[in-house]
């Protein structure tokens, strides 16, 4: 069975991009809106992998690595930042916060699957 991905991206446009590619490159793929659906959904059944935005209509991206993370059932979840945030003290607060990487908007989505297949090796 292929590697679960939850992408978490309140920007249709780019959800839709994101989620059709890592679907070609053999990923099965949910997508969520929101960081409050986003948790319930990870509570549910468990990605292999979360795509998580940080800015979000209902929540923090760094909030909702930060609970990941917390929670010994989840905090082995890789986490991969997509965002608009670029600045280094950005970069640097989601890596200690514990994502596994960090990817600025705009993007290249094929440099995204091979960032994905890093975590999976």
């Amino acid at each position: 069975m292929s590697p679960r991905i939850l992408v978490v991206e309140d920007e249709p446009d780019i959800a839709a991009i994101v989620v059709d590619y890592l679907r070609h490159a053999g990923y099965t793929v949910e997508y969520q809106a929101e960081g409050r659906a986003a948790l319930a959904s990870i509570v549910a059944a468990p990605p292999d992998l979360t795509l998580l935005d940080i800015m979000l209509p209902d929540s923090d991206g760094l909030d909702i690595c930060k609970g990941i993370r917390n929670d010994a059932q989840f905090a082995q979840i890789p986490i991969i930042f997509l965002t608009a945030r670029a600045s280094e003290t950005d970069r640097i607060v989601g890596l200690e916060l514990g994502a596994n990487d960090y990817i600025v908007k705009p993007f290249f989505v094929r440099e995204v699957i091979a960032r994905i297949k890093l975590q999976f090796r």
